[in-house]
């Protein structure tokens, strides 16, 4: 159901060019008629207020009921910090966060992980820009479990494309429920993208070819 929270995040990342369509090639090899690029948030503003989407999203999925935040580099970098600051500035949710460096530092103190130090029996949260099959995870999973007994219960991500994973009629989701036990939470999915389309008349070429795409790749 396309719910004013979610029409008004649709439009956002639309005013700042970050859901775009046109022809693109997804991480995946797919073309799809859509395209969601969380690198393109580029001002304050723009960081602030993405930030209090996932916050909102956070606590009303799980309230204070983890102990910190991981976002996976690259991209997970801001979506973590600005996620962390929302849920202290509007929920008064204080929560510790990290992230990884692509590269390990062989200086100082050394390592790959940034920030808190996660502890063995942390439950943490994962911030993720989008997935579509699932790879980035099966990256990140690995980084988690190296670096203490933790359990990773929920991911929150912009955009879930819904698209078939690995395995025929499984979305990426879905086999990361099933691998790693994870809960995927995302602002909006295509579902969504969809409906808003519809109400768009500007938009009928697009509709058309996203309709083709989710009848191809989309898994509901």
């Amino acid at each position: 159901m396309l719910t004013q929270a979610k029409k008004e995040f649709i439009e956002f990342m639309m005013s700042c060019d970050v859901l775009r369509f046109g022809d693109f090639v997804t991480k995946s090899g797919r073309r799809t008629p859509y395209f969601v690029n969380t690198g393109l948030y580029r001002t304050g503003a723009q960081i602030a207020k993405l930030g209090d989407f996932y916050a909102a999203c956070v606590k009303e999925t799980c309230g204070e009921e983890f102990d910190a935040m991981f976002g996976p580099a690259y991209k997970g970098i801001p979506l973590v910090t600005t996620t962390s600051a929302s849920l202290a500035r509007n929920f008064g949710i204080d929560k510790p966060f990290f992230f990884n460096r692509k590269e390990a530092k062989d200086h100082g103190e050394g390592g790959s992980l940034v920030g808190y130090k996660p502890k063995d029996g942390d439950r943490v949260i994962i911030i993720e820009d989008v997935i579509t099959a699932g790879t980035a995870v099966r990256e990140t999973m690995p980084i988690l479990m190296n670096a203490a007994k933790v359990t990773a219960p929920h991911m929150f991500i912009s955009v879930n494309r819904c698209e078939v994973g690995q395995n025929p009629g499984k979305t990426a989701v879905m086999e990361v429920m099933e691998e790693y036990g994870i809960q995927v939470h995302s602002i909006v999915d295509a579902k969504d993208i969809h409906e808003y389309l519809k109400t768009r008349p500007e938009y009928a070429d697009v509709l058309r070819l996203m309709e083709d795409y989710m009848a191809q790749y989309c898994v509901f």
